[in-house]
């Protein structure tokens, strides 16, 4: 017997999705050409709302985890199903280009590509829960570890993970950031300064 949400969660969840959607669309992290710079590590905008998202969801999940408001589902880790996933999901967004979230963003813009990844992606699924009992023994080859976090594997508090996480993503996103972006933003004042001088040499020479 299916269990299913109440429908205040369900439209709950239907308006946070439609709020994740248009702030990737609206990131450019929906275009093909985004993920394809990515890949070829010469645009970092999806690794950078990435970092950002990690960060700013690890903040809100434990905030409401700690006041009731959510719970946290934590899934066993098991190596070898990581693994596979992983290699799956690599060849896939290599291959069309999108990952599921962008994909499902570039098809609502109307990208035909992406439509025929989301076929691709369903009929995966559809494959994954026909075959689960014959693909369990491959996906636990290397055991199943449990239900763990990193806060727990440190023995440290969550917020303590945070706090580190609150130093390290800052430091990176100026670290893949344009060389040429960060050359400009230092070059700002200077060149206000300038224009400010050239101002006034102007008005000092058209009154005398």
């Amino acid at each position: 017997m299916f269990e299913f949400e109440s429908p205040g969660n369900l439209i709950l969840g239907l308006l946070t999705g439609i709020g994740f959607g248009f702030l990737l669309q609206k990131g450019r992290a929906a275009k093909y050409q985004t993920i394809l710079g990515q890949l070829l590590l010469k645009d970092c905008t999806v690794f950078k709302i990435m970092l950002t998202a990690i960060l700013t969801g690890a903040v809100g999940v434990y905030a409401m985890h700690e006041t009731g408001a959510a719970f946290l589902d934590i899934w066993p880790f098991q190596p070898a199903a990581m693994l596979i996933g992983a290699l799956l999901f690599g060849i896939g967004i290599a291959v069309i280009g999108y990952c599921p979230g962008t994909g499902m963003a570039a098809s609502g813009e109307g990208s035909r590509d992406a439509m025929v990844g989301i076929v691709g992606m369903i009929t995966g699924a559809v494959v994954f829960v026909a075959g689960h009992d014959a693909f369990e023994p491959l996906a636990l080859a290397l055991g199943d570890w449990r239900k763990i976090t990193i806060p727990e594997l440190l023995d440290l508090s969550p917020w303590v993970v945070i706090a580190v996480l609150a130093l390290i993503v800052p430091t990176l996103l100026w670290f893949i950031a344009d060389p040429k972006e960060r050359q400009r933003e230092a070059a700002r004042p200077r060149a206000g300064m300038g224009a400010v001088m050239k101002a006034d040499a102007f008005v000092t020479r058209d009154f005398r």
